[in-house]
This record gives structure tokens, C-alpha cells and sequence, in this order.
């Protein structure tokens, strides 16, 4: 049995949504109940789950909007669609909404709890392929990698941010002296040098693989390793 997930059952029938409530309670998950998407947005704001499980047929936003709202705002969440709407058609437009299963009604308990073990074995996996990764967060002001943390200062944070959202990775000299606020004026190609060079003595000491940060010559400077950001 994989680890249990947080799921949200979205179903405006009662005694349906109970059933499928009690069904993942009972093997292992956590699982609450709501009536509709309003339902969902009054009583979710602060909580993490895992995967939905929709209705597409609800009173007020259809589970259609509900879902693309969803995968909107969190790529990574797994989105179950039960419905009666079993047409070719109906299942392209609920996967096309960010479903990553179409389940059609009546729904098999046995189909159901199988979709689910089979997201929470490929989200460990993709998790497991990410340990080794380097992590960014700006708020705490850390770069995180396989062999601990160190903490950044406020130029290397932009410096790096800005290396990780720019095309192929790659940016001129004076875009990246350009993205450090407050301190554009006063930085020449040589101190840019300089500040890259510690720049990757910390990526290397977190465990990024050397050169992390390249010097592209006669134009700027290209990230080499793959860098996430919390």
C-alpha cells in the first residue's frame, strides 16, 4: 500500500460523495467531502492536497472549471473526473481541463482506488528523481542541494533567478548587471566575474556539478545545472 494522500472529493450527490469519502478513509487515505467548487474555495484555502476527485456536473461552476482553476494553480495535484459524460469528445475535453484520469459513472471502486495508487507510485517516483536537485528558495535566502545548504546573498539570489527564467538559461553581461537593483552603476565586467566565481563555489558546495554557472565568451554567462524554485 502506497502512503495515504490528502484527496478532496468534489460530488453534489450526498450519499455518493460519502460512499467514496468512506472508500478512501478506509484504505488508507484522507479524504474529505464537499458539495460544490464554492465549497472547495471556502473551505481549501489553506490546505494541501494531493488529488481531486470531481464530478463534472455541479451546481454552480461545473467541475470543468473547477479543474482547469485547479491545474492552474497547482501543476503537480492529481485531478480524477467522474462523470456520466463518457463520449471520446467528453474525455478530450475533461483531459484537455487537466484531468490525468476520466472515470466514467457509475464509478468501480476498484478502478478508482487503482488510478489513485498508480498517481502516488509516479508522483514518488518524480520525487525521487528530484532529490538530487537543487532547490532556490529567495524568501529564506537558500540554495539547498544533496549535500546540504548555504545561504545567498541578496545579488547572488537575482543573479541566480535571473540565469534560471531566461531563455536557454543564458543572459548578456549587462542583463544580469541590469537585474541587480540598486547596484547596476557601480558593477564592471570584472566584479561581475568575481561575484560569479563565489556564485559557484556555493552551488558546488551544495553539490551542483562544476562548472554550474559558464562563462559564454565575448557575451555573458549560461546556467548548466537544473536549478527548481520553491
Amino acid at each position: 500500500m502506497t502512503t495515504g494522500l490528502n484527496i478532496v472529493v468534489v460530488e453534489d450527490h450526498d450519499i455518493l460523495r460519502e460512499i467514496l469519502v468512506d472508500l478512501l478513509c478506509q484504505n488508507g487515505h484522507r479524504a474529505s467531502g464537499f458539495f460544490c467548487a464554492e465549497d472547495v474555495d471556502d473551505e481549501q484555502k489553506h490546505a494541501l492536497t494531493d488529488l481531486y476527485v470531481i464530478d463534472l456536473n455541479l451546481p454552480g461552476e461545473d467541475g470543468l472549471s473547477l479543474a482547469r482553476r485547479i491545474r492552474h494553480a497547482h501543476p503537480r495535484v492529481g485531478i480524477v473526473m467522474a462523470t456520466a459524460r463518457s463520449s471520446l469528445s467528453d474525455k478530450m475535453t475533461g483531459y484537455d481541463s487537466g484531468a490525468d484520469f476520466y472515470l466514467s459513472k457509475p464509478v468501480d471502486p476498484e478502478e478508482l482506488l487503482a488510478v489513485i495508487t498508480a498517481f502516488a507510485r509516479r508522483t514518488r517516483q518524480d520525487q525521487e528523481k528530484q532529490v538530487d536537485l537543487l532547490r532556490l528558495d529567495g524568501q529564506r535566502m537558500t540554495l539547498t542541494g544533496p549535500l546540504g545548504k548555504v545561504m545567498l546573498t541578496q545579488s547572488e539570489i537575482l543573479m541566480l533567478s535571473s540565469l534560471m527564467i531566461a531563455p536557454g538559461q543564458v543572459l548578456e553581461r549587462w542583463q544580469i548587471i541590469a537585474n541587480l537593483v540598486g547596484e547596476a552603476d557601480t558593477i564592471s565586467d570584472s566584479s561581475l566575474e568575481v561575484r560569479m566565481t563565489y556564485l559557484r563555489r556555493k552551488i558546488a558546495e551544495v553539490g551542483g556539478d562544476t562548472p554550474a554557472i559558464k562563462a559564454v565568451r565575448k557575451y555573458g554567462y549560461k546556467l548548466i545545472v537544473p536549478i527548481l524554485m520553491d
